[in-house]
């Protein structure tokens, strides 16, 4: 299937995909995307970057547009997850009046949510804290949502998400479709698809739980006393845009105040800054205005910038399945891009654990002095 018109999507579908030059499939798109038109349950595990919004707001759009009475509800973790989304299916649905979207998150105006919700909208995307909300509120009614979109459900779950979620589900109908995309699969998520979908059809693109082939992966060791100036001269030897994650907001703030004070045009983001201050931040470095943006592991799965040219770890990922989402924000829609983890002794037993899963080269941590090695 080599481009979107052998789907048989509806005209005016095809011609917003088009608007977004969008012509072919993904591998991800062309193996799920017939499976949720023919009202199947779905299980898709691809890497980070396949095309996986696409992949449910396409059926999910011509589900609705046959079922006029239904709604659809997408479940995301983050908040800037939930605005890519909100971003690609409002072009998607630019030529369906009918198809209002609404954006349900924290750290937004509940009155706006509520008015926006009293227009009856057909699409609802959300992050399951504010949609909890709304259900108890009862200014949010799921009784017609019968298309339920989990998207990156291993990352709700490790975000603690999974008391929020059976409660989602105690209020939406049985007689639902159910997509659930994740990167990986651990045993909560496989517990999760028995218990809520129904026969899920199982697709999967690559091995979801390996770091997408393009990226360029090396380390540097240094030691805690040391690892601001490795840092600084790793900076100073790439050109591009530059994500670096940090392990907590206090460090995040810290290392951007590090880099400011270097004359660097850094941003940080991280769960601490209000909404409109982590807007602005991903606004600028998606224009270029800042250079290198500093953030946790919220910024992990809901950043979509495909000029993002390195991922630098400037401290490893507690939990070592996050390490392959937080490089995937490089090499994004088939680019390429490096990734550089910056390790001290402290880090051996991460690393080892990171190596084992990902199956990376691991060579021994050097604890006398610095080195640097590539894979």
């Amino acid at each position: 299937m080599n481009n979107f018109k052998h789907m048989e999507l509806p005209p005016k579908l095809l011609g917003a995909l088009e608007a977004m030059n969008f012509y072919a499939p993904t591998p991800i798109q062309e193996k799920a995307i017939p499976h949720v038109l023919a009202g199947k349950d779905l299980i898709g595990c691809a890497q980070t970057g396949t095309g996986k919004t696409a992949a449910f707001s396409i059926p999910l759009i011509c589900h609705l547009l046959k079922n006029h009475e239904q709604s659809a509800l997408i479940l995301v973790p983050t908040r800037e997850l939930a605005f890519q989304i909100m971003g690609v299916l409002k072009k998607m649905t630019a030529p369906f009046a009918e198809l209002k979207t609404v954006l349900l998150i924290g750290g937004a105006s509940m009155g706006n949510q509520i008015r926006d919700l009293s227009r009856r909208p057909r699409v609802i995307v959300g992050t399951p804290g504010r949609v909890i909300d709304h259900l108890n509120q009862k200014t949010l009614f799921v009784h017609k949502t019968k298309f339920l979109v989990l998207d990156e459900a291993d990352r709700m779950l490790d975000m603690g998400f999974a008391q929020q979620l059976r409660e989602i589900f105690r209020h939406l109908s049985h007689a639902r479709q159910t997509v659930l995309f994740s990167a990986t699969f651990p045993s909560d998520i496989e517990q999760m698809t028995k218990k809520y979908l129904k026969n899920p059809t199982y697709v999967s693109v690559g091995v979801a739980s390996q770091p997408v082939k393009e990226v360029k992966q090396s380390t540097i060791q240094t030691t805690a006393s040391t690892k601001n100036e490795t840092l600084l001269n790793a900076l100073r030897q790439r050109n591009g845009s530059v994500l670096i994650f940090t392990r907590t907001k206090r460090r995040t703030d810290r290392l951007a105040f590090f880099l400011r004070e270097k004359k660097l045009p850094v941003d940080r983001i991280h769960g601490g800054l209000s909404q409109s201050q982590r807007m602005n931040a991903i606004r600028d470095f998606r224009a270029n205005k800042s250079r290198i943006l500093v953030a946790t592991d919220i910024a992990a799965r809901g950043l979509d910038i495909l000029h993002i040219q390195h991922v630098i770890n400037y401290d490893l990922p507690l939990v070592p399945e996050d390490y392959v989402h937080r490089i995937g924000r490089t090499a994004r829609a088939g680019a390429s891009g490096e990734a550089l983890s910056l390790l001290i002794p402290e880090d051996y037993h991460v690393w080892k654990k990171i190596s084992q899963l990902y199956k990376i080269q691991d060579p021994p941590m050097n604890k006398s002095k610095k080195a640097h090695f590539s894979f």
